[in-house]
């Protein structure tokens, strides 16, 4: 296959003191994307590093445009709470998510990050996801970090993508050796 996009994962990852921009592909269609983006269900499956849980009980998502979302995130060994919240400024199903994001309780309005995630149909099952976070609220080092942090995200999000489309361990149709008669 000579096409230039990878079939699935990480094609560039930007931070400096702007913020954050990630370019990802994914095994999904843009609606698969889109609601691991707005639905609890999904979101909580994804949204943390991998010693991070949000559980059902602990998120709320009123994703449209002026809808509040909170999450409660337990992170560590520790078992520390980190609570995040923000805002929704732009909904379209199923291309674009726009939200804010705050893990500070509550601050100023002007004191929160953006997150925009764009959903570009790439054709044979995959989505190419154009991620930002901008806000200039932390500092060029901070960016980095959160880059790494997001990387973790999205490595968690295609496995739980991959995970709705693969059939359980044992079921299914064996496949068959390539003979033809």
């Amino acid at each position: 296959m000579s096409d230039e996009t990878p079939f699935e994962g990480v094609t560039s990852a930007h931070a400096d003191a702007e913020g954050v921009t990630i370019v990802r592909v994914f095994k999904a269609s843009p609606q698969e994307l889109f609601d691991a983006w707005t639905k609890p269900e999904h979101f909580s499956r994804w949204f943390g590093e991998n010693d991070s849980e949000i559980s059902a009980e602990n998120i709320s998502m009123d994703a449209r445009p002026g809808g509040k979302w909170n999450a409660t995130m337990i992170h560590g060994p520790d078992r520390i709470e980190i609570p995040f919240q923000g805002e929704f400024l732009e909904v379209v199903e199923p291309e674009r998510v726009v939200l804010t994001l705050t893990d500070q309780g509550q601050i100023e309005a002007s004191k929160h990050e953006v997150l925009t995630a764009v959903f570009t149909d790439l054709g044979d099952g995959r989505t190419e996801m154009h991620f930002a976070q901008r806000g200039g609220n932390v500092s060029s080092d901070e960016y980095t970090r959160a880059l790494r942090g997001e990387l973790i995200f999205f490595e968690r999000l295609g496995g739980h993508l991959k995970a709705r489309h693969d059939p359980p361990a044992g079921s299914g149709p064996r496949a068959q050796s390539g003979s033809s008669s």
